[in-house]
């Protein structure tokens, strides 16, 4: 599927949490404006926001990985076009021509059409 970007998106996060699947990571709270996401800790010592259905619950304060993941946001400018990969909490894995890859906000895309790539 393709968009086109309604305005600039910069990630404000220069050192993404990631993790690979089996990993066990710190679990914190819920994001009040992204509920579909928590803030999880690295063993390495990086934090961000990370899917909850992608993790498994432990304890309180710790889930195992379901699968890989990687937070990286994709930087865009207005009027870019992009390809949509998936969906998730109400941000999409994107591409930009150039190749680079990272998520940005269903808020801030245009969908031009119903095809997947």
């Amino acid at each position: 599927m393709r968009a086109r970007l309604l305005g600039p998106h910069r990630s404000q996060y220069p050192d993404p949490v990631h993790f690979r699947r089996g990993e066990v990571v710190g679990l914190g709270a819920r994001d009040e404006e992204w509920p579909a996401f928590a803030w999880v800790t690295c063993n390495e010592g990086r934090a961000g926001w990370a899917p909850v259905d992608w993790l498994q619950p432990l304890d309180a304060s710790r889930a195992r990985a379901l699968r890989d993941y990687d937070a990286r946001e994709l930087d865009a400018d207005d009027g870019d076009m992009v390809t949509l990969h998936h969906e998730h909490g109400g941000w999409w894995w994107s591409e930009r021509a150039d190749g680079a890859l990272g998520w940005l906000p269903a808020r801030n895309l245009e969908l031009l059409d119903g095809t997947t790539r």
